[in-house]
């Protein structure tokens, strides 16, 4: 080994140079008490023991006395009797007390080496982690039917008459098919949720030709579908069992919203900008039929356009399903701690299972890319619940499970 190579000390930190003899060099004998020597360690050949010893002696303040007029002979099974001797002994053979690193150089050392081991050493998910991921599939495909088969029997979606636009929006979606429909008056072009200043000519049009949200229907369906899946879904997950029913009821309230917009995630197309349910296309404009607004709307369509570019396999969204579902700061939830902990345990799984699964350099970046996601989804949460309390108030077409789920905001 050459001669700048370094020597752990007893704490597992390399302190000081060290050098080894070739094989036909001096013996391997520690030059203070005999013992096997492991290498040279602040310029001399000893064992680990008398390495230890001296740092520790020259790192406090020595007031060693010897008995027996300071002439003990050292060796390796009496060297703990005379420290005074013995320290002589490593001074007299050279050991240099400039050498030994001080605390915060130890401290230093050993970061640096933790981090180059982690380096080097390839990223292996625990069995626990293994165990999760399992759980969590399982769950999701038992839950999740990405073909959506059994959602034909529910009402079929309206696209032929569309009477809502917003008119405040300089970006509006405008309907190809609807385009004719459309007239000057800005009440009966559009919707306003809350006060609006309204003519009492634009008031007969407007009792005249009812508003309708002409796909709500079928939207409504399809939110429920989802939301009883979602529901039968955190059942599966032992975790969320163990949980008391208040916290649970608290936690499935809170993250029904996210976790379909991730589910849904799977299936959008990136390129088109539709989801593509099996035999079932949707477009943004269909949930403007149904009511929701560009403020909704504009930032949904930014998310799902970022997520879908990460390019997750399931494992990773299903961990980020997990994520999402326990947050311990939800409206209501008892249980802080034990659900930050798991929390904080399907996190570090999802960090594990990129760095172990995943190459090049965009890995690095993809844990937090995935956290963003996640924070964005919070704010357009509260955005949906405000909405669907909104569209309720104009045409009452909203399920009850999709009004008791966005409740904890009422």
């Amino acid at each position: 080994m050459s001669s700048d190579s370094r020597e752990l000390d007893d704490s597992g930190v390399e302190e000081g140079p060290r050098e080894e003899p070739e094989e036909d060099d001096e013996p391997r004998v520690c030059q203070v008490c005999g013992d096997t020597a492991t290498g040279y360690h602040f310029n001399a050949m000893t064992c680990e023991g008398c390495k230890g010893f001296f740092r520790r002696a020259m790192k406090g303040t020595p007031n060693f006395r010897c008995a027996f007029q300071n002439k003990c002979v050292i060796t390796k099974s009496n060297r703990r009797q005379c420290q005074s001797c013995r320290l002589q002994k490593c001074l007299s053979i050279g050991m240099l007390k400039e050498l030994i690193m001080s605390d915060e150089a130890v401290e230093k050392r050993r970061m640096l080496i933790r981090r180059k081991r982690m380096a080097e050493e390839p990223t292996v998910l625990t069995q626990e982690q293994e165990t999760i991921i399992e759980e969590l599939l399982l769950a999701h495909k038992k839950t999740f039917d990405m073909t959506f088969s059994d959602f034909s029997q529910f009402r079929p979606l309206d696209r032929d008459v569309y009477y809502t636009k917003e008119p405040s929006s300089s970006h509006q979606f405008s309907p190809r098919a609807e385009s004719q429909e459309e007239v000057d008056d800005p009440v009966e072009n559009g919707i306003r949720f809350g006060s609006t200043a309204r003519t009492p000519q634009s008031e007969e049009k407007e009792n005249a030709r009812k508003v309708k949200f002409t796909s709500l229907p079928h939207i409504t369906d399809l939110s429920t579908y989802m939301i009883q899946n979602i529901i039968s879904y955190a059942k599966l997950i032992s975790a969320f069992r163990a949980l008391p029913i208040e916290d649970q009821i608290s936690l499935l309230k809170g993250c029904t919203f996210e976790i379909v917009q991730m589910r849904f995630n799977m299936l959008f197309n990136e390129m088109t900008g539709i989801w593509e349910c099996g035999s079932l296309k949707y477009c943004v404009n269909d949930a403007q039929r149904a009511g929701f607004q560009r403020h909704l709307l504009d930032p949904l369509m930014k998310f799902h356009y970022t997520l879908r570019k990460l390019h997750l396999n399931e494992e990773e969204y299903v961990l980020m399903q997990a994520i999402s579902l326990f947050s311990p700061d939800r409206p209501g939830v008892t249980q802080h701690r034990e659900v930050d902990e798991l929390q904080e345990r399907f996190a570090l799984t999802l960090k594990t299972y990129i760095s172990a699964k995943r190459s090049g350099p965009e890995k690095q970046l993809l844990f937090p890319k995935i956290m963003a996601c996640l924070t964005e989804m919070r704010t357009m949460n509260e955005e949906h619940t405000k909405q669907v309390l909104q569209i309720q108030d104009i045409q009452p077409e909203i399920s009850p499970l999709l009004l008791e789920i966005v409740s904890r905001q009422c």
